[in-house]
């Protein structure tokens, strides 16, 4: 019966973005809480989460600052929760594996190749900042290289499987594709795969429509019916490529981490406003949302009782 939902994931306050950008992204544990718990009531059935410094708002992967939202959102809602081992592009492969090695995740995200991440291009749109971190970071990211090697993902997948903790492949060009398939064929991981393709961040894909029909054209091609398309557009795009995506057939990721906006020069308030827009959009085409317990369904996860959360 779960077949045929989208699902909807929402990534509540992620690590690109700097407090400075939206008096609205969440920052405090008690804001990521809140932001989770509103998605999920709004239909997101799956809930991917970063954490903050709560004195500066800085992308911080220590679990204690985890912890006190997890069991927030775990007591208050069903919802499936997506740890993050991207942390920020910035941070060392053993730091961003930290709350999912503590927490046992049902979901973790998996980033799957090594890219630049440009960030810099945002430095023109913003001229006061809160936090003298934030324009540093922004510029830093013009020299860096976002490290996933294949030792990278092999030890990562080393020590989350065994934990029965399944992925959210993050794939931000075709190449990542092949290297999933890569991974596949050595029976590393296993199907269903839920991918999801990341359009328009520098350094990927960018999110054309061509763009997105390439990138779902690929999957096809080297996954068949192994695989759970999902997709998420940055920035201003956020909309136009879930729309697409769901005309097709597919999941969709909204949220603060990927745009801070609701329409043209509107910043969205909340996590839940996105996810409502994106809900209207599907129901709007005469699809259906998935709960949690279907996505579980659909993705074969282990169940939230099976995580130290």
């Amino acid at each position: 019966m779960a077949k045929g939902k989208v699902i909807i994931s929402c990534a509540v306050t992620g690590a690109i973005h700097t407090p400075s950008m939206s008096p609205h992204l969440p920052v405090t544990a008690e804001e990521i809480a809140e932001g989770a718990i509103g998605a999920a009531e709004a239909g997101a059935a799956i809930i991917h989460l970063h954490a903050r410094n709560p004195e500066n708002g800085k992308p911080d992967q220590n679990p204690d600052l985890f912890e006190p939202f997890l069991k927030v959102i775990k007591q208050r809602s069903d919802a499936v929760l997506n740890l993050t081992t991207g942390g920020h592009p910035s941070m060392t492969l053993e730091e961003r594996l930290r709350p999912a090695t503590t927490f046992k995740p049902e979901v973790a995200s998996l980033n799957m190749g090594t890219m630049g991440f440009g960030l810099f291009p945002m430095l023109d749109r913003y001229k006061d900042w809160k936090h003298e971190w934030e324009p540093q970071v922004l510029e830093a990211s013009r020299d860096l290289v976002f490290k996933n090697t294949y030792k990278d993902i092999e030890g990562l997948l080393a020590l989350l499987t065994p934990l029965g903790t399944r992925f959210e492949f993050e794939c931000y060009d075709t190449s990542h594709l092949y290297n999933l398939k890569h991974f596949l064929d050595r029976g590393l991981v296993k199907a269903p795969l839920f991918i999801q393709t990341c359009f328009g961040i520098l350094g990927g894909i960018g999110s054309h429509p061509d763009d997105v029909m390439h990138m779902k054209r690929t999957a096809d091609r080297l996954f068949g019916d192994q695989y759970e398309w999902s997709v998420l557009g940055a920035g201003a795009k956020q909309m136009s490529v879930v729309a697409m995506a769901a005309s097709m057939g597919g999941n969709v990721r909204v949220g603060l981490e990927d745009s801070l906006w609701a329409g043209p020069g509107k910043l969205a308030e909340t996590n839940a406003e996105q996810v409502a827009t994106a809900r209207k959009i599907i129901e709007g085409m005469g699809l259906s949302v998935a709960t949690p317990e279907e996505a579980r369904e659909i993705l074969d996860l282990k169940g939230g009782d099976r995580t130290d959360i």
